[in-house]
């Protein structure tokens, strides 16, 4: 060789073997070089024995995707673009026309979006229930539901529910079980063990997970996960991913794989933080309800205590509070506008608190009794001081609603 653009492309010189270091290494690549042809017509696609293109997963991509399984306690992973993605991986692979889907009246807001827009669109059907009762649950299981979404703690209401009861009807009714499980993030509980120390296995039959959220930590990456311990389950996700074309980052799993390792110890901070801020919600008048599952007085608190660990790291770092109807939506706004550390934004799981207003009337297709009357506001706690962010919450609502 010559010309020396070529010399440095095809340049023979590989680094020793041997290296090792706390992190590993980052693979990055679309396309995979494969030594010969027939290895490139016999590889397999189904199988982490070999790699066929970047898009269906790499070393780094492998390794985080065993490294999730041990944190949830699952065999098999896949990785999606977002926590939403992963949602939308699942329906499409387990869905089809003529399908119904139930989905918790008080889950993620985008998962029934998508019920109501694309799902429709494709002649597959959707009800809402309610997962405090469970009995509800049982009476809306049609022949034709093919999948049960499950959501604990609730979305921005926090309710917790009995899982168990929600599973074992599920189960007998031979429709599968899809766990949103970005809140517990197999840290405050364990979702394929939901019988644990009974000797009887209960476990849901997947669980998705925002890894945005808590293993990131950063507040700066976008990934889902979808974990299971059905190898036909898998293959079947597996199967739609690919065809649908969804990959990551490998900057991006590096990143979650720098925040992996600390995810206990970032989780029992932030719910240590928020039991705190709790407490002391409990305490201002202006708080018509405060809603969080370590609780007594929190919907669902009695599932959280049979389900949860008690000690730090059972119940992580969401709390919210229902404002009184003698405080206008206005009033609200202007208490959220009148925060200093507290910054207004989605999502959670990151080292920077947030706080998000809600108006729940567009959010759920009825106000359940246990929720008071009022205006709900809903607080992500991050690594801040707890003192500071109580000071920053006593001096905005002193501004403004006195």
């Amino acid at each position: 060789m010559t010309d020396l653009s070529t010399e440095l492309i095809h340049h023979p010189y590989r680094a020793p073997a041997g290296f090792d270091s706390p992190q590993p290494a980052v693979f990055k690549a679309s396309t995979i070089i494969f030594p010969d042809v027939a290895t490139m017509r016999t590889v397999d696609w189904q199988q982490k024995a070999g790699y066929t293109y970047g898009l269906h997963g790499t070393p780094t991509t492998f390794l985080l995707e065993e490294r999730l399984c041990a944190l949830e306690g699952g065999l098999q992973c896949l990785l999606a673009p977002s926590g939403l993605a992963a949602i939308s991986t699942v329906s499409m692979a387990l869905l089809k026309s003529g399908d119904e889907v139930l989905i918790p009246d008080n889950s993620y807001g985008p998962n029934k979006v998508l019920a109501e827009n694309e799902l429709r669109a494709w002649g597959i059907t959707h009800r809402y229930y309610d997962a405090q009762d469970a009995q509800d649950l049982a009476a809306k299981i049609s022949p034709a539901t093919r999948l049960v979404w499950l959501e604990a703690a609730g979305s921005v209401t926090l309710e917790f529910p009995d899982l168990a009861a929600l599973v074992r009807v599920c189960q007998a009714r031979s429709v599968l079980t899809a766990l949103d499980n970005t809140w517990g993030a197999g840290l405050a509980f364990r979702p394929f063990d939901l019988n644990a120390g009974t000797g009887q296995t209960l476990a849901v039959d997947l669980t998705v997970h925002a890894l945005t959220k808590y293993p990131s930590g950063g507040g700066d990456v976008l990934m889902g996960s979808i974990i299971t311990r059905d190898p036909q389950l898998h293959l079947r996700l597996r199967t739609t991913r690919r065809h649908i074309g969804m990959g990551v980052s490998g900057n991006d799993v590096e990143a979650i794989l720098r925040g992996l390792p600390s995810i206990g110890l970032r989780y029992r901070h932030h719910d240590t933080s928020t039991r705190a801020l709790a407490q002391w919600a409990l305490t201002r008048s202006e708080f018509a309800q405060v809603l969080h599952p370590a609780l007594p007085d929190s919907p669902g608190h009695a599932y959280w205590r049979t389900l949860c660990q008690q000690g730090p790291g059972g119940a992580a770092g969401l709390f919210s509070v229902i404002f009184g109807p003698e405080h206008s939506a206005a009033r609200v706004d202007a208490f959220c506008d009148a925060l200093r550390l507290f910054k207004l934004g989605y999502s959670w799981g990151g080292p920077m608190s947030l706080v998000v207003p809600y108006n729940l009337s567009e959010m759920r297709s009825q106000r359940p009794d246990y929720l008071r009357a009022g205006t709900v506001v809903r607080f992500s706690i991050g690594l801040e001081d707890v003192a500071d962010l109580q000071a920053d919450l006593a001096q905005a609502l002193q501004h403004a609603l006195h």
